[in-house]
């Protein structure tokens, strides 16, 4: 029997069909609360290993944690598709498959992102304070229509928000390296030939690039500087795409109109955090892909990943190549 550690939370909160498909299929499942530290993982290996597969979300599965969990551990199934959290290099060169589930979570990330934008821009979030301390407080807000949009890779979700966004009356231009031309025309975006370019003039900026070497602090105190007065910023993507303290001055200052993430550097937001007590902005707990609909979605591709591996079939989606076992 396969052993398994089963680590995110929402699949584990959240009722479905994928619930009855990991039971089906007869594998040992060790439950934990995610996302995980690397020596929460070194002790639950230690404790309760050894593994033949994490089905795992966020947890910093790190070259310690792969060396630690082989030569038992077999696969890594992500539930989800942002991989900066595992060392895939590691992973890759100790033959180790990293399963993920693309295409499952777009439309909800793409909505959430919507959904941030419309808050910021209307002031929800003081506006609900103050009503639900006896105030009636009323700041005049913006509307989306005519605003420009600058969506800082153009991707599955970043293609929905685009969608999404022209349905609203917003002029579209968009920095991804692997450029959509097709789509581009279809929808009426304007190409940017940096990140830098697509952000300068906009009045709305949405984040959707992966966290790489290159991506990591792009808002920055500098970046932050060259931006329109009074722009939004929308982070779904990672929090370490933003340098905190430099964004959080940013609103504080009002040079920004304000800025709405569902991510964080270090989540769950710690005390002394400093977005704490900043009215312009809004921070979600990671909550964008956390609808019924695309948790069933992306917790059924996640463990059809992991039992199909496991037991040898081939209806699994790898995001890095390894020899043949």
């Amino acid at each position: 029997m396969s052993k398994v550690l089963l680590t995110t939370t929402s699949y584990q909160d959240t009722p479905g069909a994928h619930h009855a498909l990991l039971e089906s299929s007869g594998f040992e499942v060790v439950r934990a609360r995610g996302p995980l530290t690397e020596q929460e993982l070194l002790e639950l290996i230690s404790a309760d290993g050894p593994f033949d597969g994490f089905l795992h979300g966020d947890d910093h599965i790190t070259a310690q944690v792969i060396d630690a969990a082989l030569p038992k551990l077999r696969v890594l199934a992500k539930y989800g598709i942002g991989l900066d959290a595992i060392d895939v290099a590691h992973a890759t060169e100790k033959n180790l498959p990293v399963l993920y589930t693309p295409g499952v979570n777009h439309t909800t990330v793409a909505e959430h992102a919507i959904g941030l934008m419309i808050a910021l821009s209307k002031h929800f979030w003081p506006h609900m304070r103050a009503v639900k301390t006896g105030e009636w407080k009323r700041i005049t807000g913006n509307e989306l229509m005519g605003k420009s949009l600058a969506v800082l890779g153009m991707g599955r979700i970043g293609k929905e928000l685009i969608i999404r966004a022209r349905v609203f009356g917003m002029d579209c231009v968009a920095y991804d390296p692997f450029w959509d031309e097709a789509f581009a025309t279809e929808h009426g975006v304007t190409r940017c030939d940096t990140a830098m370019d697509a952000m300068q003039d906009a009045d709305v900026i949405s984040l959707h690039l992966p966290l790489t070497d290159e991506s990591r602090n792009l808002l920055n105190k500098d970046s932050l500087a060259n931006l329109k007065q009074g722009a939004l910023v929308i982070n779904t993507a990672r929090g370490g795409l933003v340098v905190e303290e430099d964004m959080a001055e940013a609103c504080r200052s009002g040079h920004l109109g304000g800025y709405g993430g569902d991510v964080l550097c270090t989540e769950p937001m710690q005390p002394g955090h400093p977005f704490q007590d900043i009215d312009n902005i809004i921070i979600t707990p990671h909550i964008g892909s956390r609808t019924f609909e695309s948790v069933e979605r992306q917790a059924m591709r996640a463990t059809t990943n992991l039992i199909e591996y496991l037991t040898g079939g081939s209806d699994y989606i790898q995001a890095n190549e390894t020899k043949a076992s």
